[in-house]
Order: C-alpha cells, then sequence, then structure tokens
C-alpha cells in the first residue's frame, strides 16, 4: 500500500538498504523524531550538528548513518527537513500501516494501548488480548480484549504482523510460539524472560529494569568519582 507523505509525495513501501549496520538502523528513529519535531516548528533546513544535537548523538556519527540512505546534504546548506523526514521513514517502514496485536493486558498493556503516539508513527494497535477471562469484553483504548484462544485467528484476519509481548515472564515463551506460527515474523518483547524464535523472526526486547540497573552502575560510578575528587 501506499501513502501520502508529509512533502505530499506517495510513498513506495520502504526496503531496508542493504549493509546499513544495526547501530545506525538503531538511531535513525532519534533522527526522525527529531526531525519531525523541527518540520513542526516551520523549519525546513537542518544542519548536521544542528541535528545531531537535537538527537544526542555526534555529527559525524550523524554523517556517517545519513550517507547509507544517499547524499541527501548540501553543504553550506544542510538537509532539507521535510526530504529528509521522507526517507528515513521509507527506511524505517513507516510509510505503511503496520497491524500490530498486544498479548497481556495488564497495567503495561493498558498503558500500550491507550499511547496516542503509534497510529502517528505508522503502527496501528489492530487487536488485545489476554488470558485473564475477566477482562474479556473489556475496552481498553478504544478497543475491546479479545481471549487468548482468540489469538491466531485475529492474527488472521487482521493481518497482524508484529506482536507484542506484554505478559507475565511465565506465559511469554508459549504466547511467543503461538504468535510466531499464526506467521507473525516480529515480536516486541516487554516481558523479564529472553524469547526463543526461529530463524527470520525479529525480536526486540524492552527490559526496564535492566536499562534503570545500567543507570545505577553509571550514577555509582560518578558518585565514587565524585567522592574521589573531594579526598583529593
Amino acid at each position: 500500500m501506499t501513502r501520502a507523505g508529509r512533502n505530499g509525495r506517495d510513498q513506495l513501501p520502504a526496503v531496508r538498504s542493504r549493509g546499513v549496520p544495526e547501530a545506525t538502523i538503531a538511531r535513525l528513529p532519534l533522527y526522525h523524531r527529531a526531525l519531525v519535531a523541527l518540520d513542526d516548528r516551520g523549519a525546513t533546513t537542518v544542519s548536521s550538528e544542528e541535528l545531531a544535537v537535537a538527537a544526542g548523538v555526534n555529527s559525524a556519527k550523524l554523517r556517517k548513518d545519513l550517507s547509507y540512505l544517499g547524499s541527501y546534504g548540501t553543504r553550506g546548506v544542510g538537509y532539507d527537513v521535510n526530504y529528509l523526514v521522507y526517507q528515513i521513514s521509507r527506511e524505517l517502514g513507516l510509510t505503511q500501516d503496520w497491524p500490530v496485536v498486544i498479548v497481556g493486558v495488564g497495567n503495561l498493556g493498558h498503558a500500550l494501548a491507550n499511547y496516542q503516539g503509534f497510529a502517528s508513527r505508522g503502527f496501528r494497535i489492530a487487536a488485545l488480548v489476554d488470558a485473564a477471562p475477566e477482562l474479556t469484553g473489556e475496552s481498553v483504548g478504544g478497543l475491546c480484549v479479545h481471549p487468548l484462544a482468540d489469538l491466531e485467528r485475529i492474527v488472521a484476519d487482521a493481518g497482524v504482523c508484529i506482536g507484542v509481548v506484554a505478559t507475565p515472564a511465565g506465559a511469554a515463551q508459549e504466547v511467543c510460539d503461538r504468535l510466531v506460527a499464526a506467521g507473525v515474523g516480529s515480536v516486541l518483547n516487554f516481558a523479564a524472560v529472553p524469547l526463543r524464535v526461529p530463524v527470520g523472526v525479529d525480536v526486540r526486547r524492552v527490559d526496564l529494569a535492566s536499562e534503570l540497573q545500567i543507570l545505577a552502575f553509571h550514577q555509582q560510578r560518578k558518585q565514587i568519582e565524585a567522592g574521589r575528587e573531594a579526598a583529593v
């Protein structure tokens, strides 16, 4: 399917460029978010230095990352904001409508279902699923919660290609196996356990506790260094 871009052009489904490093792909959403904010403020061009600051990376890394997508900058002028939004959107696949199913409608599932930012980025929450009978039929974020027994039918009927696992850890692998067996090719895992998937299925894990632990490590290091400096 195609969709009109912010610059008015029809946007074709993106095909990931071969040879783009995973680290670069991981930073593209940062550039996209910064560029959309600039576009919303009416900016038409941006220098690599300005965009790097807005995205929180150094300018040399940004220029190298964007070089994998093609040469879109103009020396002395910078990048066309609108066009770069278009190019990064294509590369990330954001010019398509991606149906998503969320499995697990606890506190986290509720928060994800009510988040309004997915639709503007090309992700449509097609259905909510939970194993708890008492949640069946409940409305969350404008969607009805379906029983887990309906998962395979929902994936087929809605053409779901991305599954979000927001279940307790003990149920996550079984849910993931069912999603993959039903034809889902990408899984976003919020459960506190790694998931095993066959070759060809992509899994991204979001572990908030681990991220906080990493921050705690760095904070402790800073406190130790500050204590050493104070003792000198």
